[in-house]
Protein backbone atom coordinates (compact mmCIF):
# COMPACT_ATOMS: atom_id res chain seq x y z
CA UNK A 1 0.00 0.00 0.00
CA UNK A 2 0.99 3.55 -1.05
CA UNK A 3 1.23 6.56 1.81
CA UNK A 4 -2.15 8.52 2.50
CA UNK A 5 -0.53 11.65 0.55
CA UNK A 6 0.23 9.18 -2.51
CA UNK A 7 -3.51 7.64 -2.40
CA UNK A 8 -4.68 11.33 -2.16
CA UNK A 9 -2.86 12.47 -5.13
CA UNK A 10 -3.58 9.08 -7.31
CA UNK A 11 -7.52 9.79 -6.17
CA UNK A 12 -7.43 13.85 -7.14
CA UNK A 13 -6.21 12.67 -10.83
CA UNK A 14 -8.27 9.88 -11.23
CA UNK A 15 -10.95 13.05 -10.99
CA UNK A 16 -9.83 14.32 -14.15
CA UNK A 17 -11.40 13.27 -17.75
CA UNK A 18 -10.06 10.70 -19.27
CA UNK A 19 -8.32 8.86 -16.49
CA UNK A 20 -9.07 6.29 -14.45
CA UNK A 21 -7.94 5.09 -11.22
CA UNK A 22 -5.17 3.02 -12.58
CA UNK A 23 -4.13 5.29 -15.22
CA UNK A 24 -4.06 7.76 -12.01
CA UNK A 25 -2.05 5.55 -10.11
CA UNK A 26 0.45 4.77 -13.29
CA UNK A 27 0.84 8.44 -13.64
CA UNK A 28 1.71 9.04 -10.17
CA UNK A 29 4.05 6.48 -10.19
CA UNK A 30 5.93 8.33 -13.47
CA UNK A 31 5.66 11.04 -11.17
CA UNK A 32 7.24 10.19 -8.34
CA UNK A 33 9.98 8.40 -10.26
CA UNK A 34 10.73 11.48 -11.87
CA UNK A 35 10.40 13.62 -9.02
CA UNK A 36 12.93 16.18 -9.25
CA UNK A 37 12.43 17.00 -12.97
CA UNK A 38 8.77 16.79 -13.31
CA UNK A 39 6.89 17.43 -10.18
CA UNK A 40 8.67 20.96 -9.98
CA UNK A 41 7.79 22.04 -13.93
CA UNK A 42 4.16 20.54 -12.84
CA UNK A 43 3.56 22.18 -9.57
CA UNK A 44 4.68 25.81 -11.40
CA UNK A 45 2.77 25.21 -14.02
CA UNK A 46 -0.57 24.23 -11.46
CA UNK A 47 0.29 27.05 -9.73
CA UNK A 48 0.42 29.68 -12.55
CA UNK A 49 -2.60 28.48 -14.11
CA UNK A 50 -4.41 28.78 -10.71
CA UNK A 51 -2.91 32.48 -10.11
CA UNK A 52 -3.78 33.79 -13.53
CA UNK A 53 -6.70 31.87 -15.06
CA UNK A 54 -9.60 34.43 -15.81
CA UNK A 55 -13.04 33.85 -17.73
CA UNK A 56 -13.46 36.47 -21.13
CA UNK A 57 -16.23 39.00 -19.99
CA UNK A 58 -16.91 39.01 -23.70
CA UNK A 59 -16.94 35.38 -24.90
CA UNK A 60 -16.82 32.82 -22.18
CA UNK A 61 -13.77 31.41 -22.60
CA UNK A 62 -10.63 30.50 -20.51
CA UNK A 63 -7.37 32.50 -20.54
CA UNK A 64 -5.11 34.27 -18.83
CA UNK A 65 -6.42 37.65 -20.16
CA UNK A 66 -9.42 39.25 -20.22
CA UNK A 67 -10.84 39.69 -22.54
CA UNK A 68 -8.68 36.39 -23.95
CA UNK A 69 -6.22 36.52 -26.57
CA UNK A 70 -9.22 35.47 -29.29
CA UNK A 71 -11.73 38.59 -28.41
CA UNK A 72 -8.40 40.79 -28.63
CA UNK A 73 -7.11 39.44 -31.70
CA UNK A 74 -7.73 42.48 -34.50
CA UNK A 75 -7.23 39.89 -37.67
CA UNK A 76 -10.57 37.59 -36.14
CA UNK A 77 -13.90 38.54 -38.17
CA UNK A 78 -16.08 40.15 -35.56
CA UNK A 79 -18.92 39.89 -37.80
CA UNK A 80 -19.78 36.13 -36.98
CA UNK A 81 -19.75 34.61 -33.72
CA UNK A 82 -19.76 30.62 -33.11
CA UNK A 83 -21.99 29.44 -30.30
CA UNK A 84 -20.37 26.48 -28.37
CA UNK A 85 -21.43 24.69 -25.36
CA UNK A 86 -18.43 24.24 -23.98
CA UNK A 87 -14.70 25.94 -23.83
CA UNK A 88 -13.44 22.22 -24.74
CA UNK A 89 -15.77 22.79 -28.00
CA UNK A 90 -14.01 26.33 -28.43
CA UNK A 91 -10.51 25.00 -27.95
CA UNK A 92 -11.24 21.93 -30.81
CA UNK A 93 -12.78 24.49 -33.52
CA UNK A 94 -10.09 26.91 -32.89
CA UNK A 95 -7.44 24.15 -32.87
CA UNK A 96 -8.57 23.42 -36.67
CA UNK A 97 -7.66 26.95 -37.53
CA UNK A 98 -10.97 27.06 -40.23
CA UNK A 99 -13.07 29.74 -38.19
CA UNK A 100 -11.66 33.08 -38.03
CA UNK A 101 -14.54 34.67 -35.89
CA UNK A 102 -15.21 34.97 -32.40
CA UNK A 103 -16.80 32.94 -30.10
CA UNK A 104 -19.46 32.26 -27.17
CA UNK A 105 -19.40 29.79 -24.56
CA UNK A 106 -22.80 29.11 -23.20
CA UNK A 107 -21.30 26.92 -20.36
CA UNK A 108 -23.60 23.99 -20.66
CA UNK A 109 -26.56 22.84 -22.77
CA UNK A 110 -30.43 22.78 -21.75
CA UNK A 111 -31.74 19.84 -20.44
CA UNK A 112 -34.71 19.26 -18.40
CA UNK A 113 -33.78 16.18 -17.02
CA UNK A 114 -30.80 17.85 -15.09
CA UNK A 115 -32.43 21.09 -14.13
CA UNK A 116 -30.57 23.44 -16.73
CA UNK A 117 -32.73 25.94 -18.05
CA UNK A 118 -31.77 29.00 -20.35
CA UNK A 119 -31.07 30.61 -17.16
CA UNK A 120 -28.61 28.55 -16.29
CA UNK A 121 -26.56 29.71 -19.25
CA UNK A 122 -25.08 32.68 -20.84
CA UNK A 123 -28.20 33.27 -23.62
CA UNK A 124 -28.86 36.20 -22.33
CA UNK A 125 -25.25 37.60 -22.84
CA UNK A 126 -24.98 36.31 -26.90
CA UNK A 127 -28.68 37.85 -27.17
CA UNK A 128 -26.89 41.38 -25.83
CA UNK A 129 -23.80 40.66 -27.72
CA UNK A 130 -25.90 40.34 -31.24
CA UNK A 131 -28.46 42.62 -30.39
CA UNK A 132 -25.79 45.55 -29.93
CA UNK A 133 -25.34 45.10 -33.29
CA UNK A 134 -22.37 44.68 -35.97
CA UNK A 135 -22.87 40.86 -36.20
CA UNK A 136 -23.54 39.62 -39.55
CA UNK A 137 -23.78 35.25 -38.13
CA UNK A 138 -24.37 33.21 -35.68
CA UNK A 139 -23.26 29.74 -35.91
CA UNK A 140 -24.41 27.57 -33.32
CA UNK A 141 -22.44 24.79 -33.30
CA UNK A 142 -24.04 22.37 -30.67
CA UNK A 143 -22.95 18.67 -30.06
CA UNK A 144 -24.93 16.49 -31.92
CA UNK A 145 -27.03 15.25 -28.57
CA UNK A 146 -30.43 15.53 -28.10
CA UNK A 147 -29.51 18.17 -25.62
CA UNK A 148 -27.10 20.11 -27.78
CA UNK A 149 -29.93 19.44 -31.00
CA UNK A 150 -32.69 20.80 -27.90
CA UNK A 151 -30.22 23.97 -27.38
CA UNK A 152 -29.59 24.96 -30.94
CA UNK A 153 -33.11 24.74 -31.69
CA UNK A 154 -33.75 27.26 -28.67
CA UNK A 155 -31.59 29.57 -29.82
CA UNK A 156 -32.38 29.44 -33.24
CA UNK A 157 -35.97 31.17 -31.80
CA UNK A 158 -34.28 33.53 -29.81
CA UNK A 159 -32.69 34.61 -32.71
CA UNK A 160 -35.17 34.94 -34.52
CA UNK A 161 -35.74 38.02 -35.55
CA UNK A 162 -32.93 39.83 -35.30
CA UNK A 163 -30.60 41.18 -38.45
CA UNK A 164 -28.57 37.89 -38.00
CA UNK A 165 -27.74 35.32 -40.04
CA UNK A 166 -27.83 31.63 -38.66
CA UNK A 167 -26.17 28.67 -39.09
CA UNK A 168 -25.27 25.54 -37.47
CA UNK A 169 -22.83 22.95 -38.07
CA UNK A 170 -23.67 20.38 -40.80
CA UNK A 171 -25.34 17.05 -39.48
CA UNK A 172 -22.17 14.74 -40.83
CA UNK A 173 -20.91 14.91 -37.02
CA UNK A 174 -21.76 11.57 -35.66
CA UNK A 175 -24.69 11.63 -33.66
CA UNK A 176 -24.13 11.60 -29.78
CA UNK A 177 -20.60 12.60 -30.54
CA UNK A 178 -18.76 15.65 -29.01
CA UNK A 179 -16.77 18.63 -30.60
CA UNK A 180 -13.68 17.67 -28.28
CA UNK A 181 -13.22 14.50 -29.71
CA UNK A 182 -13.17 14.68 -33.16
CA UNK A 183 -10.41 15.00 -35.68
CA UNK A 184 -9.93 18.18 -37.42
CA UNK A 185 -10.80 16.81 -40.86
CA UNK A 186 -14.30 15.76 -39.76
CA UNK A 187 -14.65 19.41 -38.26
CA UNK A 188 -13.71 21.36 -40.93
CA UNK A 189 -16.10 19.11 -43.60
CA UNK A 190 -18.95 20.29 -40.63
CA UNK A 191 -17.70 23.92 -40.91
CA UNK A 192 -17.78 24.36 -44.63
CA UNK A 193 -20.87 22.52 -44.86
CA UNK A 194 -22.66 24.87 -42.35
CA UNK A 195 -26.14 25.65 -42.92
CA UNK A 196 -29.23 28.10 -42.40
CA UNK A 197 -31.30 27.23 -39.35
CA UNK A 198 -35.02 26.90 -40.69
Amino acid sequence: MASQEIETLSAALARLPGLGPRSARRAVLWLVKRRDQALPVLLEALEAVRDTLVECETCGNVDTRNPCAICADPRRDAKSICVVEDVADLWALDRAKLFTGTYHVLGGRLSALDGVGPEDLAIAALLARVEAGGIDEVVLAMNATLEGQTTAHYLAERLEGLPVRITQLAHGLPVGGELDYLDEGTLAQALRARRPVA
